[in-house]
């Protein structure tokens, strides 16, 4: 052969080169495509993500294709490097080997590890071109492709593995979170909290949010009819329950813009008040976050009483109280939230008992366990298994906490002191 020869020949190995590397990165490219990202593009019209998303819905056709164009263009390489070599040195024994070690650096290097990196780094760019590329090959070469796949799934069906068409990824909740927090810049920080607060809601039970019973803040119809106009014009909540004794007899809810448009026309008496009262909606204690936010909407209602298995009143909850779980406090005074923490100079708190464990995490942004208990008081006594005396101090999860005042058998008062805010030593009643 002359020079024309060989530089056909160089020409053809080049070319055969540019072959193996598309198939090679077009492999690993179409494997590492996010699939939840494929979806989206494919959904919004993207036309190389719809026809990548169709061949890999048949991943044993596409990686069939693949194997198949790779493999030929690699044996046509070896096959004319091979005749390359021995045209340019000779039939000698050193052109075998020549010709061994080119082949093998070549598609190590040039159609295998560098073209898989890129494609790796970038599925999308090498994916999408790619696919308009293997659809007609696939059309062109099907029934090759038909027998190659029948005999390989054939095989495989003798190990017990059953090839069908590949269903849509299902996501979980941990998958949901971990995607979330690895979004980076791409969601801001404040979105990430709400996403992943949905994602907890379902972990969350009325019983976690709501108001205390002893905390709820209701109208009583036998008492004075003075004191009623009293409390529903000095009341800082729209929403009351009203009850007649005590919140066992319940009558329903009021919301006090009605009250001030019936005392606005003149006609506010008792009767007129019963008739402005909607009957009480109640939640069955144990409903989880998630669901009571979709009844609240389906049965257009903000605020519910949770009762126990036996009917029994255990607190109040509104929409904000889920709400809140999501975007964090936006009301300035809810029922028994930050007007019962108040902050000390010396960096302790001062605290009613009967606040929420869940209110203090999220407010000051402590770490305490809510597991077996909702309130400071709880947590408190599950703790000592007694109640304590005023002037108690004990050590509680890196929290140094003092017993100031109790009522009862319940804890009235506590002064609490991160460990962060801990100095030298700080005198306190012995235990």
């Amino acid at each position: 052969m002359g020079d024309i020869s060989t530089g056909i020949l160089i020409g053809a190995l080049v070319f055969l080169v540019f072959l193996s590397a598309f198939f090679s990165a077009a492999e690993i490219a179409m494997v590492s495509l996010n699939r939840h990202r494929l979806r989206h593009l494919a959904t919004s019209g993207h036309r190389g993500a719809q026809i990548a998303q169709r061949l890999l819905s048949r991943p044993d056709r596409l990686i069939g294709v693949i194997l198949l164009g790779s493999n030929t263009v690699n044996a046509l390489f070896s096959a004319l490097t091979t005749v390359t070599v021995i045209h340019l040195w000779g039939e000698e024994e050193s052109s075998i080997a020549i010709a061994t070690v080119i082949i093998t650096l070549v598609i190590l290097i040039f159609t295998d590890l560098a073209p898989k990196t890129l494609a790796a780094l970038h599925p999308e760019r090498i994916a999408f071109p790619s696919a308009f590329v293997l659809r007609p090959m696939l059309w062109l070469i099907y029934p090759v492709v038909w027998v190659i796949n029948g005999m390989a799934n054939g095989l495989l069906r003798l190990i017990g593995v059953r090839v069908q068409a590949r269903s849509a990824d299902q996501v979980s909740p941990e998958e949901l979170r971990a995607i979330i927090m690895e979004a980076g810049v791409l969601i801001p920080e404040s979105h990430q909290d709400m996403l992943l607060a949905i994602l907890d809601l379902e972990k969350i039970t009325v019983d976690d949010v709501m108001v205390p019973r002893g905390k709820i803040e209701g109208v009583n119809l036998d008492v004075e009819w003075d004191d009623i106009v009293s409390q529903l014009t000095g009341s800082r909540y729209t929403r009351l329950p009203v009850y007649r004794g005590s919140l066992d007899n319940v009558s329903g809810m009021i919301h006090v813009r009605r009250v001030l448009n019936l005392m606005r026309e003149g006609k506010l008496d008792k009767e007129s008040l019963e008739q402005a009262v909607v009957e009480p909606y109640f939640i069955p204690s144990g409903t989880t976050l998630t669901t009571q936010l979709l009844n609240f909407r389906q049965v257009k209602r903000r605020v519910g009483l949770v009762v126990d298995e036996y009917g029994d009143i255990q607190g109040l909850v509104t929409l904000d109280e889920i709400l809140e779980e999501i975007v964090g406090d936006f009301t300035a005074h809810a029922m028994g939230r930050i007007e019962d923490v108040h902050p000390q100079s010396d960096g302790s708190y001062l605290i009613r008992g009967t606040v929420s464990l869940r209110d203090l995490n999220r407010q000051l942004d402590w770490k305490l366990p809510t597991d077996d208990s909702r309130t400071l008081n709880g947590l408190i006594v599950e703790y000592l298994e007694d109640i304590p005396e005023p002037g108690t101090s004990l050590m509680i999860h890196g929290f140094q906490v003092e017993i100031l005042r109790t009522r009862g058998t319940a804890i009235e008062i506590a002064r609490v002191r991160p460990a962060a805010n801990l100095t030298a030593e700080t005198p306190s009643a012995p235990e």
